[in-house]
This record gives C-alpha cells, structure tokens and sequence, in this order.
C-alpha cells in the first residue's frame, strides 16, 4: 500500500493542470512546508505540524467530533492543539489562515467595540481569552497572528473542562507591531504601524473588556502572552471587580504551588508545613512574583504574618540577590526584595544556594542552565529531599534536566520542569519527573468561576485550585517522586479543581448560583454530579425540528 502512494505521489507530482493541486496537498502531508519553526524547529517536527492542519480541517468540517478526539486522546494531542505546536501555528498563522475563527478588535476601533460585540452571532458567552500578541509563549511580538494561541486555549477550555464550543469567544486585539518582518508580508492581516503603549493601550484595553462584560456579564475572561509591561498592571486594573485572570501570572503562580504542596506530600509532610520552606526564586519577572506571591499567600493560610511569610522567599535575577538596595525596582519585587544589611544586594545564585540553604529551588529565568552541576550538588548536600523546580521552556532555557537533577543529588530530587522530561533511572529504581502545566489548573479554575458565578477569582480560590491536585496522584506514582497527577484524566482533574473553586469561593461569599449553592448544601456526592452534569460531552444528540 504505501509503495502504491508513492508511485501516485511520484506521478501526481509530475503532472500539470488539475492535478498541481492535489500534488501541493500530498507534497504537503508527507514533508511539510518550510514555515518558520520554533528555535530550529527542535521542539515542533513536521508530524506535529501535519497533525494540526489535519485537526484543523477537522475543526472546521466536524467540530463535535474534533473535540471527542482531543478529549479521548488528550494526552497525546494537547500538544497539537496547543503548547508547543500552537506557537509554530503562530508564527505562521497569516500562511495557514484559511476560515475565520475568533473576533479581531484594533485601535481603529476605538469609541465602536461595544457595537462590534453583537456581530458575534452566540446570545451566551461563558468563556473569553484574550490577547494582544505582544508575547507569544516566549516568541517574541506576533501581532494578530496571536488570535492562534486564543483559539488554541478555547479548545482546551472545551475538552478539558467541559465548556460549550460554540460559548466560547477568541479574540485578539491588534495594538499594531514591533514585528518589521511581519509587517512586510504582504499576507499579515493586522495594521502595519508600530505597537501603541501608554494611556491609549489601557483605553483602548478598558473599551475591550467593558464592551465584552457588557454584553456577556457572566463570561470568565482570560488575560493571555500580554508583555510583561502590561501584564500585571491589567490583572490588577480589573481582577477586583470583574470575573478576570491571567494564566501566565496566576496559572502559573498556582501550579507551581500545587506542585510545592505534591511535593511535600512525596516527602511524607503536612501541607501547614509549608511555613517552614525556604524558597529562592531564580527570575523575578511577571512568572518569578507571582509564584513568590502565591506561596507567600499558602504560607498565610497556614498561620504566617504576610511579613514573616516574605521573608521565606528570595528573588534573584541576571544581577544577583534582589535586596532594598537595588535602583529602579517594580513595586511588586520590591515587596519582595531583601530587608537589611545581612543580605548581600547582587549575591551570585551559587553563593546565595550556600548561604541561604533553601528547600526548595525554581527557576522562571529562561537563561538556560543556572543550576549547574556545583549547584545542584549543594542542594542534595543540604537537604535530604530537595525541591528542584526548573520550568522554563522551551528545552534550550531550562535550569536543568531531570536526569541532571538526579544524577547531581544522587537520586535525592523531588523534580518539576516547564517542558516534558523523561522519567530518570537511579539506582534499582525509576525516579518520576512531571511537567508543571498549567492545563492542569486554568481549565478548571475557569469552570467553577464560571459555575459559581463568583465575579472574582480570588487569591484564596487560587489557593484552593492548587491544593486539588495532589490527592489527585496515585500512591505508587508518590512514591516515585511524582508532584503532579497525568493528564490522562483531564476531566477528572479540572472537575477536582472546579469543585474546591466554588466550595472557597462559598466560604468567601463569592458564590451567586443558587443551583450550585443547593448542589453543595445537599453533600459532595451531589455536588459531584451536579459539576459533571454541567460539563459537555463532545458527541451527536438526536434532533428533531418543529414543523
């Protein structure tokens, strides 16, 4: 059969006329294209590309059946349909365009967004990501194409957690670019003017979301690769007093919490035993503060002042220790930065591993390999279970691998990376290494901010988030030094998470759905099935039309 397909391919490809096409198409399918690629391509191969053009013809033809097969085949195609494919699909996403998905808002649009918003054809919205293309997974300013990474985590949304496709909105708003290469394609569809910053970024911005929030009030909107300039400052400009998070800050801030927690779970020990962490961060941007955040709001729940909870966390970055010292700080690291004269301003990573001996060690830097060998060594000398979190991505700007991790601590590591690694043997044994991915978390926080009806998302929800997921990992995976569960049971999980949201969010007051809050009242075997009743299931219903 396939020496059959190759002789056609062969013939096809030496015709003419009609038939050019169906040789573009199967030259196409069998090599790929030669569209940009991520770094090299060295994460994104031409199978996984082929695979998403396959899924998006797919999605375009056939949508219930594309999300049952990303649903049932989640693990495998999570990769496909979003990190790290989704960012070769927006690299080229003006090559691959091929049927509108997804709302486009630009600065010409100012003073008419609050009408455009009833161009889209769905009365009830539950689901909005949003994004402005400025930094697209670490690729740098993309302009609109960055409407792909919007669609890409809506899909996810659907198949993860269970929200309706056709309530969902991608939407990306066109700030212009700083991209020259793009704006010289004659094929990119966005304004070619330069990226416009200051009050008119957050007027056009604030024109957004209230045109959004105002035709659909109890849709959940997702910040999404806004630069780190911009942000926090949105997160903070609206997350009290509209239904709103960014999973880059929060989503990321949360898991990595979760893994903390799943970590000190391997290491047999009580969650409130998290007052009693050292942590040094190793980056101190938007991800690095809001990690050190959400940790030091863990470390308050279980009985720390906010100051004593601070001064567990150091921050460094490409200078050194963060301390008062330090000139032309952002208000949030300085709330971290180091009080007193102890504390060496600038002090080298290895030398502040030496001095401070933290438990746990995570790195947000992207700079490649901070925790050398050296380091990694005085870790396991100074713990008898240390914590090595390296999440940055892609491969190329990870602190470390799992297998070095390992092999430097003598098998002592309790590991986490951004990007997947193998699991590493050591010794008689086979030692587990997870990915922190935040699919774990921001599908399911989204539902049971959604089911809730909770208007915020809450830091103590985000909280709540990431203490769902370690009971979630089997015993014999703890004792191979896993921190987080598979996503194999995707549903599961974002159900888990869904429902500790929405029991905060009813301690806290924030729950306004009478039916949710009657589901709880009535004991958590009803409440389970209340959530799961709530989440769509890809699949055919029998329609009947009235005459």
């Amino acid at each position: 059969m396939c020496a059959q397909v190759s002789r056609l391919r062969a013939r096809v490809l030496q015709s003419a006329g009609p038939l050019s096409q169906i040789a573009r198409e199967l030259e196409d399918y069998n090599t790929g294209k030669d569209f940009l690629n991520p770094k090299g391509g060295s994460e994104v191969t031409h199978d996984m590309t082929r695979k998403w053009k396959v899924m998006q013809g797919l999605q375009d033809r056939n949508e219930s059946l594309f999300y049952r097969i990303l649903l049932e085949n989640f693990a495998e195609m999570a990769s496909i349909v979003y990190d790290p494919t989704v960012g070769w699909a927006c690299l080229n996403f003006h090559k691959l365009y091929r049927s509108p998905r997804g709302m486009y808002f630009s600065s010409d649009d100012a003073g008419q967004m609050a009408s455009m918003v009833y161009n889209w054809p769905a009365e009830v919205v539950t689901a909005i990501v949003v994004t402005d293309g400025s930094r697209i997974l670490g690729l740098g300013d993309l302009g609109i194409n960055g409407l792909g990474i919007s669609i890409g985590k809506l899909d996810l949304y659907v198949a993860a957690a269970g929200f309706e496709a056709s309530q969902t909105l991608p939407c990306v708003l066109d700030m212009g670019t700083n991209n020259m290469g793009l704006r010289k394609d004659p094929t990119y569809m966005g304004l070619d003017q330069d990226r416009i910053d200051g009050d008119k970024f957050y007027e056009l911005v604030d024109e957004f979301v209230a045109a959004v929030l105002g035709r659909w009030p109890k849709a959940v909107l997702q910040f999404e690769d806004f630069n780190q300039q911009h942000a926090r400052p949105l997160l903070d400009r609206y997350r009290d007093n509209y239904l709103v998070f960014n999973d880059d800050i929060q989503g990321t801030a949360t898991v990595t919490l979760a893994g903390v927690y799943g970590a000190m779970t391997v290491q047999g020990k009580e969650w409130k035993e998290i007052s009693q962490q050292k942590v040094l961060m190793v980056g101190a941007g938007s991800a690095g503060t809001g990690i050190a955040a959400m940790l030091n709001q863990a470390m308050q729940k279980h009985g720390l002042s906010k100051e004593d909870a601070v001064s567990k966390v150091w921050l460094t970055d490409q200078d050194g220790l963060i301390t008062s010292k330090r000139k032309g700080m952002t208000q949030v690291v300085k709330g971290f930065a180091r009080q007193g004269g102890d504390e060496p301003e600038g002090e080298k990573l290895l030398e502040s591993v030496k001095r401070i001996k933290p438990t746990v060690i995570v790195g947000v830097a992207a700079a490649g390999p901070l925790f050398t060998e050296e380091l990694l060594k005085a870790m396991g000398e100074q713990c008898d279970r240390p914590i090595i979190f390296a999440l940055s991505n892609p491969d190329e700007k990870m602190e470390c691998t799992a297998e070095d991790a390992q092999k430097h601590t003598d098998g002592k590591a309790i590991f986490a990376s951004g990007v997947g690694q193998p699991d590493v043997k050591h010794g008689s044994g086979t030692i587990a290494s997870r990915q922190a991915n935040n699919m774990l978390i921001y599908p399911g926080l989204a539902l049971g901010a959604h089911l809730g009806h909770t208007g915020v998302v809450s830091d103590r929800m985000l909280v709540a988030a990431a203490e769902a997921l370690p009971p979630l990992v089997p015993k014999e995976d703890l004792q191979r030094g896993a921190v987080y569960p598979t996503l194999d049971n995707i549903r599961g999980v974002s159900k888990a998470v869904a429902k500790a949201v929405m029991l905060c969010a009813k301690q806290d007051g924030h729950m306004h759905n009478d039916s949710a809050q009657k589901a709880v009242s009535k004991g958590d075997a009803v409440f389970d099935a209340w959530v799961d009743v709530q989440m769509s299931k890809p699949g055919y219903t029998t329609a009947a039309y009235a005459p």
